[in-house]
């Protein structure tokens, strides 16, 4: 698992197509008490064993925040 703290923007040269996957998340804390955003997918319907856990990223509060401003400048009501 992954433990993100900071969210860099990069540049992608080629958008490739994804195939859809179920996912989940939790809110886990630390031994500090401090809240963690967790999300997991899952294989994708092809998938040899369906259902199993394919990835797992967890979100420190400081990645969450930038998340915030990222969504409010690229998908909020003012963004164009």
């Amino acid at each position: 698992m992954a433990v993100v703290r900071r969210l860099e923007l990069r540049q992608l040269r080629i958008e490739a197509t994804h195939t859809e996957v179920e996912a989940t998340y939790a809110i886990v804390k630390d031994g500090d008490g401090t809240p963690y955003l967790q999300i997991d997918t899952y294989g994708s319907e092809e998938r040899k064993l369906q259902g199993k856990q394919s990835q797992s990223i967890r979100l420190a509060p400081e990645a969450i925040a930038q998340l915030r401003v990222i969504f409010d400048r690229h998908f909020g009501e003012r963004a164009t």
